[in-house]
């Protein structure tokens, strides 16, 4: 577990950063994989944790989510569009192809059975210091969460800080194969960046502390 900013800790959950999931104040933002649940437990042993949310319910972020919840007694939080694949586990539903064998993958050796979710964030909820952003288009309901004092951004997958197929460093959009939008979520994108973020915790890729990085890749985007 990592010290990123304060009260914000990175939990990397596969090698290069490549699967992220993040402790903030006391709060468990995702989950990872089916069978990250070990690893995140091992690095919140000596913390508090009050509550878990999702930033999506995609197979790489609620994996864990049920084992964490149950194991630690906390309630599971996300958007309302996000609930019906938290609580079902039908975690590829909106990709683009469901039926495509990575798609397949996922479901079956990713996705972790459902959770019933306690409640629902909306835009502008506030979750300790940070405040919920609604940024669709990956998802219908991917949220993100911004602490404005330092700007500590909470990205999810509205953005990427690897390739994916090759895991080299780098800004990128969501890949096609698993974002239901794309225009929707380059808008999310946008919206993300207007916030003039300086800290930047992804979903993948490794913490990016923003040098202007953010802002020239929005240039190569239009």
């Amino acid at each position: 577990m990592k010290n990123i900013a304060k009260d914000v800790y990175q939990i990397p959950l596969f090698p290069r950063n490549a699967i992220n999931c993040y402790l903030v104040e006391d709060i468990l933002i995702d989950a990872g994989i089916r069978s990250s649940g070990n690893i995140i437990l091992k690095a919140l042993k000596n913390k508090y944790v009050s509550k878990h949310i999702l930033t999506h319910a995609h197979a790489d972020h609620q994996g864990s989510s049920k084992i964490i919840c149950e194991t630690l007694n906390i309630p599971l939080f996300c958007s309302e569009l996000e609930k019906p694949a938290a609580e079902n586990g039908n975690v590829t539903f909106e990709y683009p192809n469901p039926n495509h064998f990575i798609s397949k993958f996922q479901k079956k050796f990713w996705a972790g059975k459902g959770h019933l979710v306690f409640d629902t964030l909306k835009e502008g909820d506030q979750i300790g210091e940070f405040i919920a952003i609604e940024t669709p288009g990956h998802s219908s309901g991917h949220l993100s969460f911004f602490r404005e004092f330092d700007g500590v951004l909470i990205v999810g997958d509205v953005l990427t800080n690897m390739n994916l197929l090759t895991t080299k460093v780098g800004l990128h959009e969501p890949p096609t194969l698993f974002t239901s939008n794309k225009e929707i979520n380059r808008k999310s994108i946008l919206k993300l960046a207007s916030l003039k973020p300086k800290t930047l915790c992804f979903g993948h890729g490794p913490v990016l502390f923003n040098n202007g990085e953010l802002e020239k890749f929005i240039e190569t985007l239009y």
